[in-house]
């Protein structure tokens, strides 16, 4: 697999627009394609942290709130159950994005950004674009949602 190639010269490390891959039927990046698709991604990053820490604070709200006790009937204690399971599942949903974002991202810096993880070809700029925080081509993708 190819890895992306960094200017030397530049002091700020960025990564050149011709060394992102693409697929076949695809132009190759230009440099601001490139510099959207980073922005977006720790946008993407601040974004999910700041999602995760509400999500956590409203978790703790609810486990602090009694649910169960004198005065309480079953049906208020099962809301407030579900409800609890509606907020764990959005605090996993939370975590699950950012952390996709900042693999990607982890990926833009050291090189490997754009080539699927699962097969090393390129994942193709017009997903990228549309998806900046894959880490798979498409086919890869739909053959380990499959399983």
């Amino acid at each position: 697999m190819a890895t992306l190639r960094r200017d030397a010269s530049d002091a700020t490390s960025v990564v050149k627009a011709e060394a992102f891959p693409v697929a076949d039927d695809e132009d190759p990046w230009t440099e601001e394609e490139v510099e959207e698709v980073r922005d977006e991604l720790l946008s993407d990053i601040a974004r999910m942290a700041r999602a995760v820490e509400v999500a956590e604070a409203d978790l703790a709200d609810l486990f602090s709130d009694g649910s169960e006790g004198a005065g309480r009937d079953a049906a208020d204690v099962g809301s407030t159950n579900f409800e609890r399971d509606q907020e764990m599942s959005l605090v996993q949903n939370a975590r699950d994005m950012l952390e996709q974002a900042q693999l990607a991202y982890k990926r833009f810096e050291n090189g490997e950004y754009g080539y699927c993880e699962s097969c090393g070809n390129p994942i193709g700029k017009d997903r990228l674009q549309v998806f900046p925080r894959a880490t798979m081509c498409l086919a890869c993708k739909q053959r380990e949602e499959r399983r």
